[in-house]
C-alpha cells in the first residue's frame, strides 16, 4: 500500500454513527454523504407532484393494491449503506413505521448539479444492485425524467409508462411528462 493510501484513505462508519449524526447524511457502503441544503423549488414541485399522482393511480387502478408512495423515507439498506431517496413506492408490509429495511419496488431521485454524479452513478449501481424494480432520475435542470427497469439484475432504459409493481397492481402512470404540468 502506497502511503498516500495511508494517508488519505477516508475512514468508514456504520448505521450507529449515522444515529448520532447532526444534519441529514446518508451512508453508502461505510462512506458519508452530506446531503444538500433544502431543495430548491422545482425539486420539491415535482416530488409533491409524483407522490399525488402515483397516490391516485393507485386508488384508481388497483382496489387490492398493498403498495404506498413517501416523500424521503430512510432506507437502511445494511449497517454500512442507509440512503434517503426522494420519493419511493414500497409494496407489502414493512417491518418497521419509521423507516425501510426491505428494498423499495420503485425510487425516484431528483436530481440537480450537486448530486446528478451520485444519482447517476452511485445510487444508479446501489440500486440496481440491491433489487429496486424502477429507478426514475428526474432532472431539475432540464426538466426531464429518465426510467430504469430492473431486467435479469441490470437495469435498461424503459420507454413506456406501464409499472408492474405487484402481480395485483399494475399502474399506467405518465411519469415522462410530469414537468409539463409544472
Amino acid at each position: 500500500m502506497a502511503l498516500s493510501d495511508q494517508i488519505f484513505k477516508p475512514e468508514k462508519y456504520t448505521y450507529q454513527d449515522y444515529l448520532l449524526w447532526k444534519g441529514d447524511w446518508e451512508l453508502v457502503n461505510g462512506y458519508p454523504y452530506a446531503m444538500a441544503p433544502s431543495p430548491i423549488k422545482s425539486h420539491q414541485w415535482f416530488g409533491k407532484t409524483f407522490i399525488k399522482k402515483i397516490e391516485n393511480k393507485l386508488e384508481e387502478t388497483c382496489s387490492n393494491c398493498t403498495c404506498q408512495a413517501f416523500y424521503e423515507l430512510d432506507w437502511i439498506i445494511d449497517e454500512d449503506s442507509v440512503v434517503r431517496p426522494d420519493c419511493v413506492v414500497i409494496c407489502g408490509t414493512q417491518p418497521n413505521e419509521d423507516y425501510i429495511i426491505k428494498a423499495p419496488i420503485l425510487i425516484v431521485e431528483i436530481s440537480s448539479r450537486s448530486t446528478k454524479l451520485r444519482d447517476r452513478n452511485t445510487k444508479y449501481n446501489l440500486y440496481e444492485m440491491q433489487g429496486v424494480k424502477y429507478y426514475i432520475i428526474a432532472d431539475t435542470d432540464n426538466k426531464t425524467v429518465e426510467v430504469f427497469e430492473l431486467t435479469g439484475n441490470k437495469y435498461l432504459q424503459k420507454t413506456n409508462s406501464t409499472f408492474q409493481l405487484t402481480t395485483e397492481c399494475t399502474i399506467d402512470f405518465d411519469v415522462y411528462n410530469l414537468w409539463l404540468s409544472m
